[in-house]
């Protein structure tokens, strides 16, 4: 999340976890002043032509790039989206970047609306031909990509409705307009976990594993030390969705607090992980970094369920 309250293609149609937990070598450090961290919020990465690319939360002025070979190491190399090349002039927050059909497509907020930017390049430019946002009538944040195993692109975000509430609706295919009589509500505030404060539900991620649909969400406000990430659950992206009632499945790991806003990627050795902030120590917030942990799906109940890893890394800017 971003500034006080409101503060690949997902490159595979089915995940497959083969039911097996995901290897975890790295071990859980707790940050020191020797390690550079990766000043990213809302952090996004995207695994193209066996190179990792980071976006994220970071200024004013658009939107930057990392690049890394191995996950430990990033560097920053540009800004891949400025504000002068797309619609609004503060608050560019939530960056997320898809391969599709030769293109490279930017989801992101900007003032408080959601906006999409295409390139040619992960390293950008990011433009808009026409510099507007996806709903120029109502402010959303957080918009997400999910395109589905028919091929059908569906856009989740977080609609201001008596609090941050997420919805999810169906795209054109040109991936840049929004069919609005099919905007459909997931997920409000509902669990004991999410009413810290405020009333908030935002940062989707949608994934799809052994015919089943997850969303991860982010709840509590960004500020918050109880700031943490659930999932719920459906078998129609469209229809009524199921949050799990043991989250949240993320919240607190050992070293951090604040921990949240996060997306899925799968990398180079085919394990599925999660990319999430934390705040900059116990006492202040900013700046919010960067962290990498591991998705598996476990048997529970009788039901596959799933579980983050207690193990994470801690991304080093050169």
């Amino acid at each position: 999340m971003k500034y006080l309250f409101f503060v690949m293609i997902f490159a595979m149609t089915t995940l497959s976890c083969k039911g097996e937990k995901a290897k975890e070598e790295e071990q859980p450090q707790t940050p020191s002043k020797t390690i550079t961290r990766v000043p990213l919020a809302d952090p996004f990465i995207m695994l193209y032509n066996n190179i990792y690319y980071a976006y994220g939360t970071y200024s004013d002025d658009g939107i930057p790039v990392f690049v890394s070979d191995d996950l430990a190491t990033w560097e920053l190399k540009r800004y891949a989206l400025l504000k002068a090349d797309v619609w609004g002039d503060r608050w560019f927050w939530a960056p997320e970047v898809y391969h599709v059909n030769g293109k490279f497509y930017m989801y992101f907020s900007a003032e408080e609306h959601i906006c999409v930017a295409v390139a040619d390049s992960p390293l950008g430019p990011f433009r808009q031909e026409v510099k507007k946002p996806m709903l120029e009538d109502e402010k959303c944040i957080d918009n997400t990509l999910f395109i589905d195993e028919d091929g059908t692109p569906y856009m989740f975000f977080d609609r201001f409705d008596g609090g941050l509430n997420i919805c999810v609706a169906e795209l054109e295919n040109s991936l840049t307009e929004i069919k609005t009589n099919t905007i459909h509500r997931c997920i409000k505030t509902s669990q004991e976990w999410e009413r810290v404060w405020p009333t908030v539900n935002e940062g989707a991620f949608a994934v799809k594993h052994n015919g089943v649909y997850y969303l991860t969400y982010s709840a509590n406000s960004y500020e918050s030390q109880f700031y943490g990430v659930g999932f719920a659950t459906a078998t129609d992206i469209t229809g009524e969705w199921t949050k799990y009632d043991q989250n949240p499945i993320l919240q607190n790991p050992t070293g951090l607090t604040g921990v949240g806003h996060s997306a899925m990627f799968t990398d180079k050795e085919g394990n599925l992980r999660i990319v999430f902030h934390a705040h900059n120590n116990t006492k202040e917030i900013h700046p919010r970094h960067m962290y990498i942990g591991t998705v598996h799906f476990e048997q529970e109940n009788g039901k596959e369920v799933m579980k983050i890893g207690s193990q994470y890394i801690i991304p080093e800017q050169k």
